[in-house]
């Protein structure tokens, strides 16, 4: 009797161990499952932003032609994606011709097996009950395509044709900035494997693939009419709602805590690095405490930069931008103390190189190339001087963070960004498929591209005026 207490006793025993493991285990699928669900509606908010900062720096003949073009891009932006823009992050961290990497979740082969819409991977790419993580994991990557569409909208307003603008966003937002991101934010990545890249926040291979890619379509398309005098100086063309710039840029800014929170790995899950610690991509140890810390003092550097250099509400709020891209990076290594010095430096620089670009013949009308590009650049470098000697990737003998190694990840982004759009907005160019026609630019797109008007009571136009 006493044996039988005693087998009946350990039966219990081990039920109610299985049970509890069991239970732990669906209570942190269910985490990691909503931490990256939630993250998807956070960062549509940036897409909000983004809509409300071009329109009111649009004038008032193109506010709506503006508006059109940043929810196509949007929506044309998720499809092209799914279809070969998850394919190519998998399939190329090793570079040409898609070999296998070190940890063996990379490769042509291994994005053929999870990363197809059809045949057998589709079970990864739509409703599986089985598999939690892949239909969030892939939101949250779509909505990184999607801001990169959303920093190169800005800049090519009120000129650039619709379709063209359709097409380069396509190939920005599914095809270049994924390859920067397999190459080094993919933990087998070959910048981050040989080079020791480390680029948490994405300041280089999101921002400044972006806007890059967006000065080689400006260099293309050429300034908006009246921009620019005879003798080569610059007219200054408000938009027609400074407020709603502003509230629009405040916007991007909720909108990057849901980025930011993107960027990291929960943990507890088969794919996670660690059992009982979040981790960023690389594998290498964050909080989300340590980030709130960083992306505040951020937030407030640049501001306060931006405002001791111009006074100027648009350029204080842009500075709020550059303050969290200068220093993204290195979120996960930097004190708050280094983020907040980084940030300011960011926004005291930032209308000064604007104006350069400006000085150059470049018609940006947002300033994406300066805010997301150079402050992207800027970002990347910094990381080498502060966080040098930290390891890079989680993994024995993992190569450390180098200024050398990110000076190099830059010169890359760099080139991942301005070539295609350089070249594919040049054969847009020659086809005709660029620029809209002199006429309908004087007039304003909303009254020959969009069937409606925005505010038809109120009239067309600002005015241009000598900047100063």
């Amino acid at each position: 009797m006493e044996d039988q207490i005693a087998e009946l006793v350990a039966k219990v025993a081990a039920l109610e161990a299985a049970g509890s493991g069991a239970g732990a285990k669906v209570t942190n699928t269910m985490f990691a499952e909503t931490y990256y669900y939630l993250t998807i509606p956070l960062m549509i908010i940036i897409h909000a932003g983004f809509l409300a900062y071009e329109m009111g720096a649009s004038r008032l003949k193109n506010v709506l032609s503006s508006g059109v073009k940043n929810i196509l891009a949007f929506a044309f932006m998720i499809p092209t994606f799914y279809f070969f823009g998850w394919w190519v992050y998998f399939g190329f961290p090793t570079g040409i011709p898609g070999a296998a990497g070190p940890m063996g979740i990379s490769g042509v082969e291994y994005a053929n097996s999870i990363a197809w819409g059809w045949g057998e991977s589709a079970q990864y790419m739509g409703p599986n009950i089985a598999d939690n993580i892949s239909g969030v994991f892939f939101g949250a990557f779509a909505l990184f395509a999607c801001t990169t569409a959303s920093i190169m909208s800005g800049a090519v307003i009120e000129r650039i044709q619709t379709v063209g603008f359709i097409i380069l966003a396509v190939v920005l937002g599914s095809f270049a900035w994924v390859v920067a991101a397999a190459w080094g934010w993919h933990a087998d990545g070959w910048m981050v494997t040989k080079w020791g890249v480390h680029d948490f926040g994405a300041a280089g291979l999101v921002h400044a693939v972006a806007g890059f890619f967006a000065l080689g379509v400006l260099i293309n398309l050429g300034p908006r009419i009246g921009k620019f005098n005879a003798d080569g100086s610059a007219n200054h063309i408000p938009g027609h709602n400074m407020p709603l710039t502003v509230v629009g840029l405040m916007l991007i800014i909720v909108g990057f805590w849901g980025f930011l929170m993107a960027c990291v790995v929960p943990p507890g899950e088969a794919w996670s690095w660690f059992p009982d610690k979040f981790a960023t991509i690389y594998g290498t140890p964050i909080t989300l405490g340590s980030l709130s810390f960083n992306i505040l003092m951020g937030v407030a550097g640049g501001i306060i930069g931006a405002w001791l250099f111009t006074r100027d509400p648009f350029w204080m709020m842009s500075g709020a931008l550059a303050g969290i891209i200068s220093t993204a990076s290195g979120l996960d290594i930097y004190f708050p103390a280094h983020a907040f010095l980084i940030a300011m430096s960011a926004g005291l620089i930032l209308k000064p190189c604007a104006d350069w670009l400006e000085r150059r013949g470049i018609d940006d009308a947002v300033g994406a190339v300066t805010v997301h590009g150079t402050i992207g650049l800027y970002g990347v470098v910094m990381l080498g001087i502060w966080g040098a000697g930290y390891p890079s990737l989680a993994i024995d003998n993992a190569p450390t963070v180098s200024l050398m190694g990110q000076i190099g990840g830059a010169v890359v982004f760099f080139l991942l960004g301005f070539v295609p759009g350089y070249v594919v907005s040049y054969i847009l160019k020659m086809f005709g498929m660029l620029r809209i026609r002199e006429g309908a630019e004087l007039a304003g797109m909303d009254l020959v591209k969009v069937p409606a008007a925005g505010y038809p009571e109120w009239g067309t136009d600002a005015p241009v005026t000598p900047a100063e």
